[in-house]
């Protein structure tokens, strides 16, 4: 083998030599990563958050964060000569007369989309297989952050072209700041600087947008990062998988390359909606002025549930101690966002509560195996879902000739129907794939293979599954159910004793309890002769 050229060993010894990095690097860049297309899915939101901090410098050194009014000339014809923010004014200069600017403007966008939709589908694959648990709970928190930060950020950044359709949202923002019991009024003074809109609002966003809430995300990533790196990957079951083993490739080359290769590919992906997906065209909106509106507006879809909730929420307030308590706006506006993100927040350790179970977990679940908190996860999404559904109601009505009160009043049913319905089909679907994954291990998978008995019946012969498929069918983990039952002397469990803790142990039992236990793998005599002989007591058992 060549030596490497004098410049890179050169360099290599004398950094090597004086802070110790020599070792460091090859001890973590032969480090093991589990390989599983779902693990992709934080990778996206990654490489949108790095795409949107260099989009977002590029965009810094044209914006105007100021509300001070000019008349515009630029190159934009319709809005030749109407006065407007020089934030508003800024925007349109750099859509149509900073080379690229355009582009930028919409890769930015289009990566603050993919950004929260990456984090959202990430988080939904980490609670679906339970990679939350012990000893994972404080990065599954950091997520839940950085997700509640995000939004935040999205309605910053989104408020700051002081165009008509931001200010739309910027005014139910104001209106949700005001409906806060007693200091909403000073809330809303302090943000906006005054009466609304006031002069102030677009330049503290503008703050908070690029300075504030990056650093704190920056921090928290590199935090995520950390702990996932001492932590290690979860991995998905399968042959020679444990809890005291990583099965996959090393870091260097295989997963540099990998990732290398997706950041590519996410960023090409975004680069071309920026360049035929047109998002946010600011110049059709207009100039914002509080006494007009946009027909039709609808914001970003991660904050679709809100308006949502907004719409469907009665007119209903009450007058507390001389406070007008404004609910139809309160209610929507901190509630369900409230419920998903501290039912997020809280689950890891309701289920450690509930199932007692405080050991280290490596190998991440299939959904199906734990029906329970899939039913919850399914139901959590229905209820999302149908918020987002009819936050457009007004656009559902129009296009479809649906009256809009009939949709409003469907929605007010929906919200508390839905995710119950929704609990119950999955509860049930688990259920009836883990019964397959039974039969599977029981009586083999079908070969195709036709054959005629003595008696003159046809039957389709059974193979033994593949290794792998068996494997990854008994890793499987057994949910553990607390202890309730009185022992010999009839003397209950010391933590079943009080009215909680018998309310803990019947949520345990059933939470926990195993509806369809794997069988051993091995046909009984009678079932061999049904099915010609074949069965799977050949298949050597994967520990």
């Amino acid at each position: 083998m060549n030596a490497p050229p004098k410049a890179i060993s050169g360099v290599s010894t004398f950094v090597d030599d004086r802070i110790g990095a020599g070792n460091f690097l090859k001890r973590n860049l032969r480090k093991i990563f589990p390989d599983h297309w779902s693990f992709l899915l934080g990778e996206i939101a990654l490489y949108s958050f790095i795409i949107l901090l260099l989009t977002g410098t590029f965009l810094t050194f044209w914006f105007k964060p100021s509300m001070g009014e000019v008349t515009y000339t630029g190159n934009y014809a319709p809005l030749y000569g109407v006065r407007m923010s020089e934030a508003y004014a800024s925007a349109l200069h750099i859509s149509f007369d900073v080379r690229g600017g355009l582009l930028m403007r919409q890769i930015h966008h289009w990566a603050a989309l993919l950004f929260v939709g990456g984090m959202t589908v990430h988080m939904l694959r980490i609670f679906f297989t339970g990679a939350y648990r012990k000893p994972r709970e404080l990065n599954w928190i950091i997520g839940i952050l950085l997700l509640s930060l995000a939004l935040l950020e999205g309605l910053t950044g989104y408020s700051l072209p002081d165009d008509l359709l931001s200010g739309a949202g910027l005014r139910i923002t104001q209106g949700v700041a005001q409906s806060i019991p007693i200091v909403g009024t000073y809330v809303s003074f302090f943000l906006f600087g005054g009466e609304y809109p006031g002069h102030d609002v677009i330049s503290r966003f503008y703050s908070i947008h690029i300075l504030l809430i990056p650093g704190i995300l920056l921090a928290l990533v590199s935090a995520h990062m950390i702990l996932m790196w001492v932590q290690k990957h979860t991995q998905m079951p399968g042959k020679n998988r444990t809890d005291k083993n990583v099965v996959g490739a090393p870091f260097y080359p295989a997963f540099m390359i990998k990732s290398g290769a997706f950041f590519l590919f996410t960023f090409g992906v975004i680069a071309l909606l920026g360049t035929f997906a047109q998002i946010n065209p600011i110049w059709l909106f207009g100039p914002y002025t509080p006494a007009d509106i946009s027909a039709g507006s609808q914001p970003d879809w991660y904050m679709g549930f809100l308006e949502g909730a907004l719409r469907l929420m009665p007119s209903w307030e009450i007058n507390f101690l001389d406070h007008t308590v404004t609910f139809s706006v309160l209610i929507p506006a901190l509630v369900p966002l409230g419920l998903v993100m501290t039912g997020l927040a809280l689950y890891p350790f309701l289920e450690q509560w509930i199932t007692g179970d405080r050991r280290e977990h490596h190998i991440a679940d299939r959904p199906r195996n734990n029906p329970h908190r899939t039913a919850i996860g399914i139901s959590g999404m229905t209820f999302y879902g149908i918020l987002w559904l009819l936050g457009a109601n007004d656009e559902i009505s129009a296009n479809f000739h649906v009256d809009l009160y009939t949709t409003t009043w469907f929605g007010r049913f929906a919200i508390f129907i839905g995710p119950a319905i929704a609990y119950w089909i999955t509860y049930r679907m688990c259920i009836g794939l883990q019964r397959k994954d039974a039969e599977v291990l029981s009586h083999g998978v079908e070969s195709g293979v036709i054959k005629r008995m003595p008696n003159g019946q046809y039957i389709e012969v059974h193979t033994p599954p593949a290794e792998d498929i068996a494997a990854h069918i008994r890793g499987k983990q057994e949910i553990p159910v607390l202890e309730s039952a009185e022992d010999g002397e009839g003397i209950p469990p010391k933590g079943a004793r009080s009215a909680i803790g018998r309310l803990r142990a019947k949520m345990s039992e059933a939470y926990g309890t195993d509806r369809v236990p794997l069988t051993d793998g091995h046909h009984e005599e009678a079932h061999e002769e049904e099915h010609a002989g074949v069965g799977a007591g050949d298949r050597k058992e994967l520990h």
